[in-house]
């Protein structure tokens, strides 16, 4: 079961006007633990398809198109990590 990071993004309600900055954060917290486990869930798939594989059960173009998947997403999540600690860099080079 392949996981469609696109369109997890598009299912996301905004963040209200009257949110308090707990409630941005928490909702932004929960937004990024969802992101990761989906990226968890592919890589498991991946294994798992692997394993099928082994034994016969699926084709490898099946397991070829899952890896692929599974190593886009961990790429995006390492630059989105990497944007991040820029960001919080910037953040903590500038004066006040």
């Amino acid at each position: 079961m392949p996981i469609n990071s696109v369109s997890a993004l598009s299912g996301l309600n905004p963040i209200q006007a009257k949110a308090t900055p707990a409630e941005a954060t928490e909702s932004f917290a929960s937004f990024l633990k969802s992101a990761l486990d989906g990226v968890a869930a592919q890589e498991q798939n991946v294994h798992k398809l692997n394993d099928q594989f082994l034994i016969g059960e699926v084709d490898e173009n099946q397991v070829l198109i899952a890896a692929t998947q599974a190593e886009l997403s961990l790429s995006l999540t390492g630059q989105v990590r990497n944007k991040v600690i820029e960001a919080y860099q910037e953040i903590m080079r500038m004066q006040v």
